[in-house]
């Protein structure tokens, strides 16, 4: 059986973060913070226990947003291959991503999944 995830965040992939920023903090008055590990950087943000995060690269309809399941205990390995075995598609397998690992999956009816574990985590928890 598969780990229940700890978290979910709204990722999305924009053409300008800067653009981004001022968007959301100025004319909604959403507070982000700017983190690192990304040129030039991303942002992250909260809005009643649900977290959204701003990556500045190509998004393409159907790749963003997507939902993005936190494995806080790690195990990304394990869970990829559970999945791949249960016939899920695995999109990208999991690669480093800001802070940590990552993996991308679509459920069935195409919509974008994803998978991220912090960096101190267990990939594998056999």
């Amino acid at each position: 059986m598969l780990p229940k995830p700890h978290r979910v965040s709204l990722v999305f992939y924009v053409s300008d973060i800067v653009r981004t920023e001022s968007f959301y903090q100025d004319v909604l008055g959403i507070h982000l913070s700017r983190e690192g590990g990304a040129d030039p950087f991303w942002l992250s943000g909260s809005l009643e226990g649900l977290d959204i995060i701003f990556f500045q690269m190509e998004g393409k309809r159907g790749n963003t947003p997507a939902l993005v399941f936190e494995l806080a205990d790690g195990g990304i390995d394990d869970i990829v291959a559970e999945l791949s075995e249960k016939g899920v598609t695995i999109v990208t397998p999991v690669e480093e991503a800001p802070g940590g690992w990552s993996a991308d999956f679509v459920d069935p009816d195409g919509f974008g999944m994803g998978l991220w574990q912090p960096e101190d985590k267990p990939r594998s928890m056999k």
